[in-house]
């Protein structure tokens, strides 16, 4: 029984930890390896095994004494509860930079995310055939969303933008928001919203790399 049938709304912690078991685990099952204890998962993750024990409690999967987990199961169990064994169609909104790495990164269809299509306000950027999936102006989102419909919009533009593509993609039919611009986009209930701040993340690590420098200097 997954997430889904009986609608468990997860910690967000817990959610965030998911996919480090099934990152370790799947390093595991390429290695041949069987079997695998919350203890050792707990070694290799720095996180407390009694912890992962209940994370896992989640998806309904038993560990057996003194055996632990069987590893092939827990991928499966882990992959169906996260989603990523389910096909998930996305826009990327803003196909920049970042937006085409996006687009072009084969390994998100491992886990269960296809970009269909593109949305750009640039010409040129429009015009290119070269990305493995169509890229459309912004204002065609609505035609292109009763052709070949998605769930999820990801948006790469410009902070000034954000809030507005966001709100375009959402009267369409969109129905989550992935946004990696810094600009904290608001969304109305009902909308599922992650934010990906890269600059924030660079930030902590120029703050922290910075204070570790410092105190070395004395």
């Amino acid at each position: 029984m997954n997430s889904n049938e009986e609608n468990i709304i997860l910690p967000e912690p817990t959610l965030r930890r998911l996919p480090w078991y099934l990152a370790y685990v799947e390093i595991l099952r390429a290695q041949g390896i069987e079997t695998i204890s919350s203890t050792q998962i707990s070694r290799a993750l720095s996180v407390d095994a009694s912890q992962i024990a209940k994370d896992l409690s989640f998806l309904n999967v038993k560990g057996k004494t003194r055996i632990g987990y069987e590893v092939c199961s827990l991928v499966d169990a882990l992959s169906d509860f996260l989603g990523f064994s389910r096909c998930h169609k996305a826009y990327v909104i803003g196909c920049g930079s970042l937006g085409k790495a996006l687009i072009r990164d084969s390994g998100l269809s491992n886990y269960g995310l296809e970009i269909v299509a593109g949305f750009d306000v640039n010409d040129a950027v429009v015009a290119r055939t070269d990305l493995g999936v169509p890229i459309y102006q912004m204002e065609r989102i609505y035609e292109v969303m009763s052709e070949n419909p998605a769930s999820i919009g990801i948006i790469t533009v410009p902070p000034e933008c954000a809030q507005e593509c966001a709100d375009l993609a959402i009267s369409s039919g969109i129905r989550a928001i992935w946004n990696f611009s810094p600009y904290r986009v608001k969304v109305a209930e009902g909308v599922v919203m992650a934010n990906t701040s890269i600059y924030a993340h660079l930030a902590l690590i120029f703050n922290r790399l910075d204070a570790l420098e410092n105190r070395h200097k004395f």
